[in-house]
């Protein structure tokens, strides 16, 4: 989605005036032979570091916060912080590639995320992590849309479809391996390594890069810039985030601060919902939202993502704290995800523009129900193949979301308008995605309590199986106190199972409801806008 916000940008004719506007350059040609091949590799490492990054420090949370000495649910913040950043900074994309230039930006890019990488690895606590983890977010911004700009470029236009699904398959790959290699380095090494190994990857990406491409920088030119718009956007953004992270430590609000970050996030966001439909350079183009296609397709796209997202952090957690899985089971447990996506992410690719991308969204949401509602029958004694078996038909549901969504989400858009459409579906997507993550662990703790006490509000000491198993566990060497801690972690294990299942359930509902918003769109038209864009959507 962001990929097309660079692409078009530097040459969208409706920015300057007539008089500023340099004369269009001739497109690049296409690169061929070896140049091609290691552009390729430099543009493909460079995005497959940035995706792994999203989802590598999902099955290490738990190693995270013991090290650092905090709760899981606290831990998620390092997934949480990165995500937010990451969102405020895709607006941002092409003023700076106008600034700067593509290829200057995209290798600068890169080599703060190697920098920013190796500050998250060396955090010895999570005030640290998380603030490493924000600058890791901010300058990643750039560099998946810029990516894709610069692989379409090198390509021939005749060959346009390879470049994306060569892009597509780097981000697909990189969740699959993002849990396993999170695992197997959380377990084997030490979880800083998760961030540690981005530098000789970074490192060679970026030499490559300007290798082969900084002969072909793209012209730049000073824009303004809507800086009260950024700042009322970096304002709403972060006070949501802050109120959604702490809420559940603060006992929401009962807490001034909690109602003081949740004023700041209402007042900054009503004002930044005035300032930029008022501006003549907004950040974030709001008006888009007045399109039926646009409004429908992104709201969907971002409420489903969220959903998703949440549901994907959820359940390692689930299965370490409470399941007793390693960081690599629990891994292997997410990693089958991306099989069915991989192999039909190119038939979507190719059949979008023909097939009616409505169903093909629709297919994927009643997939994603059928997952989550398999999923709200875990239980405790559920087995690592029943765990597998939901996780591996995801993966057809996934193949089947981004791209139909977001064929929908752009269709009918001019080509200069769809950079700013574009940008604005990929920020809000990704900030849902956070704000999914914070929402699905505090309801987590939420439910988990509230089951919790009605598990325990039948039991009387020295009676019933309560009275046997204490009587047991004290005949068994444990000291009283210790009986009834062991007796109280069998009752949480049941109550957070009891809590993960009814997100799970709740979670399938809400796909249900959201074909709905698929539904008030018009079909696109055949071979119309978007489809190009839609196919490097994740």
């Amino acid at each position: 989605m962001t990929a097309t916000s660079s692409t078009a940008t530097p040459s969208d004719p409706a920015q300057p005036t007539p008089q500023s506007a340099p004369a269009r350059p001739a497109p690049a040609a296409p690169l061929h032979g070896a140049s091609l091949a290691i552009g390729t590799l430099a543009l493909s490492l460079a995005t497959f570091m940035n995706v792994l990054d999203s989802s590598i420090a999902n099955v290490a949370i738990p190693a995270i916060a013991g090290d650092v000495g905090v709760s899981p649910s606290q831990g998620t913040w390092v997934i949480t912080s990165f995500g937010v950043a990451n969102a405020i900074s895709v607006p941002l994309t092409g003023w700076l590639t106008q600034r700067f230039g593509a290829v200057r930006l995209f290798t600068m890019s890169v080599l703060l995320f190697v920098l920013t990488s190796w500050l998250c690895g060396f955090a010895s606590s999570l005030e640290m992590l998380v603030l490493f983890r924000v600058l890791q977010g901010l300058v990643a911004g750039p560099m998946i849309p810029l990516s894709q700009t610069l692989l379409l470029s090198s390509y021939p236009a005749s060959k346009a479809g390879i470049a994306l699904s060569l892009w597509g398959m780097t981000t697909l790959v990189a969740p699959v391996v993002g849990p396993l290699l999170g695992g197997w380095i959380t377990d084997n090494i030490s979880w800083p390594w998760i961030f540690y190994i981005n530098v000789p990857v970074g490192l060679l990406s970026a030499f490559l890069t300007w290798s082969i491409y900084r002969s072909r920088e793209t012209p730049t030119r000073k824009l303004p810039i809507d800086t009260v718009g950024l700042a009322l956007l970096v304002l709403w953004v972060g006070a949501l985030q802050l109120m959604l992270d702490k809420g559940k430590e603060l006992d929401w609000f009962a807490s001034t601060e909690i109602v003081a970050l949740g004023v700041a996030a209402v007042i900054s966001f009503a004002v930044f919902i005035v300032w930029e439909l008022t501006d003549a350079h907004p950040v974030v183009d709001l008006r888009l939202f007045k399109r039926r296609n646009f409004a429908a397709g992104s709201i969907a796209l971002s409420i489903a993502y969220g959903v998703f997202f949440g549901n994907v952090v959820l359940l390692p957690l689930w299965l370490q704290q409470w399941l007793g899985y390693t960081s690599t089971s629990a891994g292997m447990a997410l990693a089958p995800v991306g099989i069915f996506a991989i192999i039909l992410t190119p038939l979507v690719g190719r059949k979008v523009s023909s097939w009616d991308p409505r169903w093909m969204a629709t297919a994927a949401f009643l997939v994603f129900a059928l997952v989550l509602w398999m999923r709200s029958h875990f239980n405790t004694d559920t087995d690592f193949n029943h765990i597998l078996i939901p996780t591996l038909i995801q993966g057809g549901a996934m193949a089947f979301f981004f791209i139909p969504l977001t064929t929908i989400t752009l269709a009918g858009l001019t080509p200069d308008r769809i950079p700013a459409a574009a940008g604005l579906s990929n920020f809000v997507r990704i900030t849902a995605g956070a704000m999914g993550t914070s929402i699905a662990t505090t309801l987590w703790e939420n439910r988990a309590s509230m089951h919790h006490a009605h598990l325990t509000e039948g039991l009387i000491q020295g009676q019933g199986v309560f009275g046997l198993t204490l009587q047991g566990l004290k005949a068994a060497g444990l000291s009283q106190e210790q009986a009834l801690a062991q007796i109280n972690r069998l009752i949480d294990q049941q109550a957070y199972t009891r809590a993960a299942d009814d997100i799970f359930l709740a979670s399938s509902f809400l796909f249900l409801a959201l074909i709905a918003l698929i539904w008030l769109t018009q079909r696109p038209s055949p071979h119309g806008a978007g489809g190009a864009d839609a196919a490097g959507a994740h």
